[in-house]
């Protein structure tokens, strides 16, 4: 801001116009968004074969890819013009103030800011008395009259000028009239400082918000909109602060929150934080998705570009000596700890997630039918990676179901954990097609690595418990606006190996928001009978091969504990407490006939095991069909 005047006539309301505009564009490109993946993309997939088709469906999914983008930047640009607006708001107020007491005192402003006053008007000979106080514009105190000094006349302040008169220090202690002048002079000056250093800063910024010309939308825009993403952050952090977003606070008090903001507040924050946004249960689905879609695209350049630098994974061993035996490549072990390998790995995880985004609409291999749109309620690269994908709206289906994954899980490996959904949807699709099932992968915690070492712990399932507690309560709040333990819709857990134990700890913590249980390859829940996990004995359900070899290893460290007896050919033996898992008669919930091999096998295509699953999600109960 290079004058006074300048700050004097600047129209604020024309800052916050233009950036009710921009924030138009944005929400039309979402809107748009969300039109063409699920009106156009989807449709097309599902309809249509050949290279047509899938060239069709290629240009639809970069339209969206622009749409998301667009969406992105000009709601940077909306909320940066609207934060400027409320940063000038000061200033101009400031300037106002000092002006008006200008006018009030009769002093002119001149054009560089410097203030003239006049002689005081003397009354029979006797000097004009002024008032005395301190003279800050829109605070001036009325206090005794010091009489004007004789022979003082007027003259012209400026700002930073010593001052003549300081109050408190005794009447006639110098000429008070000057001392008013250059305090208003002080207050223009000061006024012009703010709304300048303002306008830099905020100018800076926005001539970073464009982008290039062209119909792709490249790793290197998303990576300069991540770069625009922190810039804004740092420069409107006074006006929109992240600290006011809840953090550990329950889905309802989220969900408060978020309905006590304004729709244009809503926007700005899921603009200008969405990770922050698109990790709070409770909120709604699409605004979740929304969210979280932009911090993938964005991480994922990110890591892209950091790999391609990198350079190509060398191998990890070379063989050496004579004769030769392979050791560590040490050019491998370089690319390791440069990061190579956690790169790599994160990369292949979001490539994982985004390739469940692409087949929205694909139909599945033998005619199965086609998957519905996916949801990214989660995600992050914290540690190991959290994700938390849906098939379909969680919000507004009739049938839910939470798979929790167990041993080994993390981002990396996202992709046969979002499988294991893909395919129960599908078969709950086919078992009850009049009804809508949302299927959802729940990589929401740090899941033990190592068999060995840490999956015996229960620490793993104890830390995990509350996560999962808050996002299953989370998704009733998306649903009723308010926090209920009872499901509004039929809602499933379905948890396998460790993930069982996670289940067991979340129901001993908290009731759990579900109305079955479903566990497949458990290694122990922490509980000793089915009844413990709050949903009712009938409502709790068990898968265990024959040859899977964790419910025997796990039950020692992860069992619960209950007074019966164990049992010898029939005949019950050694009364007092015993430890159970699932998979024993004497928990006391369904065991459900498993007609897979090994521990992976539960969610093999078409085969009892995953049959039963389904039909407990959709609430067939009577179809199911027990162990033999």
């Amino acid at each position: 801001m290079a004058t006074w005047q300048q700050l004097r006539d600047l129209k604020l309301s024309e800052y916050r116009d233009a950036a009710d505009g921009w924030g138009k564009v944005s929400r039309r490109a979402d809107a748009a968004r969300l039109r063409v993946d699920r009106e156009m993309t989807i449709p097309v997939r599902s309809t249509q074969k050949g290279e047509t088709a899938t060239k069709a469906a290629s240009d639809l999914d970069r339209l969206s890819r622009n749409y998301q983008y667009i969406h992105g930047e000009c709601g940077l640009i909306r909320t940066t013009l609207e934060s400027l607006a409320a940063g000038l708001e000061g200033p101009q107020r400031k300037l106002k103030q000092a002006l008006e007491a200008a006018e009030t005192y009769k002093f002119t402003v001149n054009e560089d800011g410097s203030v003239t006053y006049p002689p005081p008007i003397a009354k029979d000979g006797a000097p004009a008395p002024v008032p005395y106080g301190p003279y800050a514009p829109g605070a001036w105190q009325a206090g005794p009259a010091t009489p004007f000094a004789p022979g003082e006349g007027g003259g012209t302040a400026r700002a930073g000028a010593p001052v003549p008169y300081l109050p408190g220090k005794g009447e006639g202690s110098g000429n008070a009239i000057m001392a008013m002048a250059e305090s208003v002079a002080e207050q223009i000056a000061s006024a012009v400082r703010e709304a300048g250093e303002i306008d830099a800063r905020y100018a800076s910024v926005l001539r970073k918000l464009k982008a290039p010309g062209g119909l792709d939308v490249t790793d290197d825009m998303l990576i300069d909109a991540a770069e625009d993403l922190q810039a804004v952050q740092k420069t409107v952090g006074d006006h929109l602060d992240e600290k006011k977003i809840p953090h550990r606070k329950s889905p309802a008090e989220n969900r408060k929150w978020w309905d006590g903001l304004t729709d244009e507040q809503r926007d700005e924050y899921a603009t200008l934080y969405p990770a922050e946004i698109g990790a709070l249960d409770g909120l709604p689905s699409e605004v979740r998705d929304t969210s979280n879609r932009m911090v993938l695209a964005e991480t994922r350049a990110q890591y892209a570009q950091e790999y391609e630098r990198l350079g190509p994974e060398p191998p990890q061993y070379v063989r050496v000596g004579d004769p030769p035996s392979a050791v560590v490549n040490p050019i491998w072990q370089q690319w390791q700890k440069a990061g190579g390998v956690r790169v790599r790995d994160m990369l292949s995880g979001m490539d994982d997630i985004q390739a469940r985004l692409d087949a929205s609409g694909v139909p599945g291999p033998n005619g199965k039918p086609a998957l519905p749109q996916a949801y990214v309620l989660g995600f992050d690269t914290k540690g190991l990676g959290h994700a938390i994908i849906a098939n379909g709206n969680p919000d507004t289906a009739d049938n839910t179901a939470v798979y929790v994954p167990g041993t080994g899980a993390q981002l990396a490996k996202a992709g046969g954990d979002i499988k294991r959904m893909t395919d129960t949807w599908r078969q709950t699709h086919q078992m009850a097609p009049d009804k809508s099932t949302s299927t959802i992968t729940w990589i929401g915690y740090d899941a033990p690595q190592n068999v060995f070492t840490e999956a015996p712990s229960p620490s793993y399932a104890f830390a995990a418990a509350p996560t999962l507690n808050n996002f299953l309560d989370g998704l009733q709040t998306a649903r009723s606006g308010s926090e209920a333990c009872t499901p509004s819709n039929h809602t499933t857990l379905i948890a396998h190996s460790y993930g069982t134990t996670v289940v067991g700890a979340a129901a001993k913590e908290h009731h759990i928001a579900a109305n079955d249980i479903v566990v497949a390859g458990s290694p122990g829940m922490l509980v000793g009978d089915a009844s413990d996990l709050g949903v009712g004995k009938d409502h709790v359900w068990s898968e265990a091969a024959s040859d899977d070899p964790v419910p025997y290893i796990g039950k020692q460290f992860l069992g619960g504990q209950k007074w019966g007896a164990e049992y010898y050919h029939g005949i019950p033996y050694n009364a007092g407490y015993i430890t159970t898992i699932p998979s024993d008669e004497a928990f006391g919930g369904n065991r459900m006939e498993v007609n897979t091999s090994g521990h992976s096998g539960y969610w093999d295509e078409d085969s009892r095991s995953l049959q039963n699953q389904a039909r407990v999600v959709v609430g067939q109960y009577d179809l199911v069909t027990e162990e033999k």
